[in-house]
């Protein structure tokens, strides 16, 4: 599932912090989903930066993360507080407003500059610092700034590989990050590798939109059955 989901990544630009949830929650529990995936997804986003190095706009991954840390570790310092059936709640609705979102962005033609980036990428790093799922909302907004084709995928990676350390290290300084949560993280970390170098070879010769279909699919039917879980275990 982890190198399924890097290659789906690496096309699409999300999809990891999406899909893994679904399989890793009946594993893990829902608590350490999110450090998990965030300590995965850092290796996940050096190796895509790799592949796609010399398509990332560096000025536009700097100003998304100057403005996205602070309010990143906001997010990931409120999600160690949540207990089981509330994270559980949080990442299935996460999962189905990414859907949503995706889909109402697609239909409208919208662009911002450099300050309207910087004020998207603070309410990002808040979802992102707390919450799986959150990849279409930055790639949304990068997309909006004028970005195409592999310089979305790539910048991206790039800023995401900051995020993931940041969130880390708020997890880690939480106590959340066990040896189970690093042993796992870095098995599906090391599984992706690959992944982002076969999407490389295919990014142009996938047809996005059936592909994107599906995973959309996926996600909402897994977003809504982790809530009804949720809402069965807090009732």
């Amino acid at each position: 599932m982890a190198v399924f989901t890097s290659l789906v990544g690496g096309v699409t630009g999300y999809g990891t912090g999406a899909l893994m949830p679904l399989v890793l929650v009946p594993i893990v529990g829902p608590e350490p989903v999110v450090p998990i995936i965030a300590i995965s997804a850092t290796l996940t986003n050096i190796s895509r930066s790799l592949a796609f190095h010399g398509a990332i706009d560096w000025r536009r991954a700097r100003l998304v993360v100057l403005a996205a840390v602070p309010t990143c570790i906001l997010g990931a310092w409120g999600y160690t507080l949540l207990s089981g059936p509330g994270a559980m709640l949080l990442i299935g609705a996460m999962l189905v407003v990414a859907v949503v979102l995706r889909r109402v962005v697609g239909r409208y033609d919208f662009r911002v500059h450099d300050r309207g980036l910087a004020v998207g990428a603070c309410g990002w790093g808040f979802v992102v610092g707390g919450a799986n799922g959150a990849g279409v909302i930055i790639i949304s907004l990068l997309m909006a700034a004028g970005l195409t084709g592999a310089a979305v995928i790539a910048t991206d990676a790039a800023l995401s590989v900051v995020i993931g350390v940041v969130r880390f290290v708020v997890f880690g300084i939480a106590g959340v990050v066990t040896v189970k949560v690093m042993a796992v993280a870095l098995l599906i970390g090391t599984a992706t590798l690959p992944g982002a170098f076969l999407a490389r070879l295919i990014v142009k010769r996938l047809p996005i939109h059936v592909h994107t279909a599906m995973l959309d699919a996926v996600v909402m039917i897994g977003g809504v059955v982790m809530i009804a879980r949720a809402v069965e275990k807090l009732a």
